[in-house]
């Protein structure tokens, strides 16, 4: 009996790590954000340093008192004579500007900068969903950014006294009695200096290497040749492509990475997996919101024209995938975010279909949001199918599914008003009668927490981020501080 305890706990802490874990990983994108703002401010730190620097390099190489900092400005440049200078502005006339785009360090840092605010600028949310191309070429500028760091210290601009120099003469002690430098007599000598060695590509290499290598599987596994089976044109200009290629497996909710050379050689789009595991085929379906994705509606629309060539690379994993670790699932999707639950939708017929009693979920609230009428169309076929077969097995209470229409208008309704005694929903033709207007999420999740006291719930949504923001504030609100109580866990597919 002790051992079963002990099994059964380790268990659960073995699903807690993995689902945590899961959760870290799935957070990478906003790990690239924090990155990208701490590389921002360093950088800003960096140049506003050089920028009292060079003010101070300048002020110095102009002065004619005899200082310290004057006669160290005044080494010579000249290699034949050691070219131990310390001071990068060789004469009084010569500016900061100068110096800036002739050194090495100079030039490839401006060229590093440009790179980086044309990078930061071009990845706001504004510019990545109306002009998704012009994010996805100024991103690539880090090529010549990390370039530019791996080359910004050869130049030598940071020098340091040789270490023979110092054990000539003590740095403090003849700092002070510098005007002696020149006196045989003296235990001082005039420094030497010489540039530190470049030390940034000791941090990019690994990185860089690690890059290369995941671009060359990636385009591995872009060539191997898809096969597409059938197209079909939904309503809403919603496209959907079912293909075949060799060797590929997936699991529910996980998405592929699509290029079609025909309209861009470079460009990548993520998309989900609408098909399930069990099916001999995987899909995808694709909104226009775009310049690439409406170009490949119309290659696909075109009749008498060769069907376009498409690569896949994939599939990758996402929080989806943990869907059927939960007692009870919360699937939320707005609009064309529907997606990833088709998948999980689909599979759970075929599981019923092949008796599966391994079933670990035993109930799945399903909400759609849509703006338009045209958008639930697709998706009825499978819902269709899944009533059907819920009726058929007995276990019609197994999903729980509410569709939300929040694009209507007065006539719309008082259709659906006309019409609300029919067994069917006028819009839809489901069971289920379409709601107008955004689900009440705290009535929601009261009524679920109330009917699974006990329950670990998981919450999975594809939608936008005010909606996130809503549905983990619910997930908090609701949890019970008593863990043996019901419990709600917060995912989000992340792009």
């Amino acid at each position: 009996m002790g051992n079963c305890v002990v099994n059964h706990w380790f268990s659960v802490l073995f699903l807690f790590c993995s689902r945590t874990l899961r959760k870290q990983l799935d957070h990478n994108l906003t790990f690239h954000k924090l990155v990208a703002y701490m590389i921002c401010l360093h950088t800003a730190i960096h140049i506003i340093a050089h920028l009292f620097n060079f003010d101070r390099y300048s002020r110095s190489r102009q002065a004619t008192d005899g200082s310290l900092a004057s006669i160290l400005s005044s080494l010579s440049h000249d290699e034949k004579k050691g070219g131990s200078w310390l001071n990068p502005i060789q004469f009084r006339n010569t500016t900061v500007e100068y110096v800036t785009f002739t050194s090495i360090a100079g030039l490839t840092g401006v060229i590093m900068t440009i790179a980086l605010i044309l990078m930061v600028t071009s990845a706001t949310e504004f510019i990545r969903r109306s002009y998704f191309e012009v994010f996805w070429y100024t991103h690539h500028l880090f090529i010549f950014y990390i370039l530019g760091l791996g080359i910004h210290g050869i130049g030598g601009i940071v020098r340091g006294q040789t270490e023979e120099s110092i054990n000539e003469g003590h740095p403090h002690k003849c700092a002070e009695s510098f005007e002696m430098w020149y006196d045989h007599d003296s235990h001082c000598r005039r420094p030497e200096f010489e540039g530190q060695p470049p030390e940034s590509w000791k941090w990019i290499l690994a990185p860089v290497i690690l890059y290369i290598c995941e671009r060359i599987l990636r385009f591995y596994r872009s060539q191997q040749k898809v096969v597409i089976t059938k197209v079909v044109m939904h309503p809403s200009k919603v496209l959907e492509l079912q293909m075949n290629k060799r060797g590929f497996s997936m699991e529910v909710g996980q998405y592929i990475f699509v290029n079609c050379p025909s309209i861009s050689l470079l460009e990548w789009h993520p998309f989900t997996l609408t098909s399930a595991p069990e099916e001999d085929f995987f899909s995808i379906h694709i909104r226009a919101a775009g310049d690439w994705t409406e170009n490949l509606i119309r290659a696909f629309e075109q009749q008498y024209s060769p069907i376009p060539r498409i690569e896949v690379d994939g599939p990758f994993g996402t929080a989806s995938e943990d869907v059927f670790q939960y007692e009870v699932a919360v699937l939320v999707g707005a609009g064309i975010g529907v997606t990833p639950f088709a998948s999980i939708l689909k599979s759970i017929w075929y599981k019923f279909q092949c008796a599966n009693h391994n079933l670990k979920t035993k109930k799945i609230y399903f909400y759609w949001i849509c703006r338009e009428t045209g958008a639930f169309s697709w998706f009825n076929d499978l819902l269709t199918s899944l009533e059907q077969e819920m009726e058929k097995l007995g276990k019609v209470g197994f999903l729980n599914y509410r569709l939300f229409l929040t694009g209507w208008d007065s006539n719309i309704v008082g259709h659906a008003a006309l019409n609300f005694d029919k067994a069917t929903d006028i819009l839809t033709g489901l069971k289920q009668k379409t709601s107008f207007g955004r689900p009440m999420w705290d009535n929601e999740f009261s009524t679920i927490a109330t009917s699974h006291p006990k329950s670990v719930v998981g919450v999975f949504l594809c939608g936008p981020r005010t909606l996130a923001k809503s549905l983990r504030k619910c997930c908090h609100r609701y949890s019970s501080l008593d863990p043996r109580k019901v419990q709600f866990y917060f995912n989000k597919e992340n792009f």
